[in-house]
């Protein structure tokens, strides 16, 4: 890309990525929403998905030793707060725990990390690389996915109330927050990039970090569907289900 787009033509572009590339329009999400997984696939989902909600204020902490801007850093670090809390027992990552004991898996093997699919380990551990190695306007354009997390998280919350008899709303917590966390987030990283990124080079790294994130959450739920849905093969010492199957609920 050598053209220079202005702001607004460079957040067309970014959310253009979202249409065609979120993470809502892979298969298992589509499984998951409709209520056509399984009990065990179910947990398989909140276990691996765990290991990417605990590495969230790991990523944002590097982010904000990078930034330079006081201002940008007071912004920054609510992000750190939503998810670790300011005490035991808050915060997203809480949350997301209250999530797996109602799915009634054991918090210690939760927090052990032990059962994860190895593809979930490399995606999530390669995105927390990313912000450490790439330039801060690459960091803070990763994080753009949430421009696109409310539509997903309220057709989540909808549908699996609908469909799962095993699923309530104190275990999807969780996500409430995140209708307004996750906006307000987006809004500031998008203000940041788009005020940032000046040059043709600098913008067309805007456009391929967020691309980056978006492989990243789509690979977390290509390994899931391999090994919980179809054709079934879980690696060697991840979670399986007791009673495991690959039959979709009917």
């Amino acid at each position: 890309m050598t053209e220079l787009l202005s702001p607004d033509q460079l957040e067309e572009r970014l959310r253009a990525i979202g249409a065609a590339r979120y993470h809502s329009l892979h298969p298992f999400h589509e499984l998951l929403h409709t209520g056509k997984l399984n009990f065990g696939q179910v947990q398989a989902w909140a276990l691996n998905r765990y290991y990417y909600q605990c590495n969230i204020p790991i990523k944002d902490s590097v982010v904000l030793s990078r930034l330079t801007s006081v201002e940008d850093r007071r912004a920054w670090r609510q992000r750190i707060i939503d998810h670790d809390g300011s005490q035991p027992g808050e915060g997203g990552i809480a949350r997301w725990l209250k999530l797996t004991e109602g799915l009634h898996l054991d918090t210690a093997y939760v927090e052990s990390c032990a059962g994860l699919l190895p593809t979930t380990r490399f995606a999530v551990e390669a995105y927390v690389h990313f912000v450490r190695d790439r330039t801060v306007l690459e960091a803070v354009a990763s994080s753009l996915t949430e421009l696109f997390s409310p539509g997903i998280i309220q057709n989540r919350v909808s549908g699996m109330l609908a469909n799962y008899d095993f699923i309530s709303k104190e275990t999807l917590a969780y996500f409430n927050n995140r209708l307004t966390e996750a906006p307000r987030d987006a809004d500031f990283a998008l203000a940041y990039v788009k005020r940032e990124a000046r040059r043709p080079d600098q913008q067309q790294a805007v456009l391929a970090a967020l691309e980056f994130k978006c492989d990243v959450l789509w690979a977390q739920l290509d390994a899931l569907y391999y090994a919980y849905v179809a054709p079934g093969h879980i690696s060697p010492g991840a979670f399986v289900p007791e009673g495991f199957t690959t039959e979709l609920r009917r």
